[in-house]
């Protein structure tokens, strides 16, 4: 199973940490979805069908979901998220350091699952809490191919109404899977493979 879209990782001044999925093709077709972890640590799936939810949560851990209308739109300077009791605006910029590196790697390779595999020991180092490889839920096999890599530089956050604060580090890593985003907050262009049992 493949998903090609964007993952957007970021933190805010009130703890939140925040992991976006903007999925432009997949085995659902076109979606978003958000996974959400608060200062105490509970963590929570904001999704857009039930089967799409159950997907989710057979491949990550969370301690809640809600499902319901979950969407973005493009902004001039970036974009907007709102699904559930999360709307959220981030402001992209150009593509960082990490991004002009990726570049350098033709994308057939950037996203074969065998390559990424190999480099996970070196991108656990280079990017701590991420990773390119791992075991996920029900025996799944994951792997993330990143393509592309720009800064978020600003963000605006609240949850019901109430204001989660700006932009901070995606710190400390988020635990919904065998692996974090970076903690630099960045969007990212990605390939995620998921390899079911045999």
């Amino acid at each position: 199973m493949r998903f090609s879209g964007r993952i957007a990782g970021y933190g805010t001044t009130g703890g939140v940490r925040i992991v976006l999925g903007l999925w432009s093709t997949s085995p659902f077709g076109s979606f978003a979805d958000a996974m959400i972890e608060d200062s105490r640590g509970k963590r929570l799936l904001l999704a857009p069908t039930q089967e799409i939810a159950d997907f989710i949560a057979t491949t990550y851990t969370f301690d809640d979901i809600e499902i319901g209308t979950v969407g973005w739109t493009r902004l001039p300077t970036g974009l907007r998220f709102v699904g559930g009791p999360l709307d959220t605006t981030l402001r992209i910029g150009g593509s960082s350091p990490l991004g002009r590196a990726l570049r350098a790697v033709p994308k057939p390779l950037a996203v074969n699952p065998l390559w990424l595999q190999t480099i996970d020991p070196v991108a656990r180092v280079l990017q701590p809490g991420a990773r390119t490889a791992g075991s996920a839920g029900n025996g799944r096999r994951e792997y993330y191919g990143v393509t592309g890599a720009r800064r978020i530089t600003a963000a605006t956050a609240s949850w019901s109404g109430a204001d989660l604060g700006t932009l901070a580090p995606l710190a400390p890593p988020v635990r919904f899977g065998f692996g974090s985003a970076p903690a630099d907050p960045h969007l990212v262009d990605i390939v995620t493979t998921v390899r079911q049992p045999a």
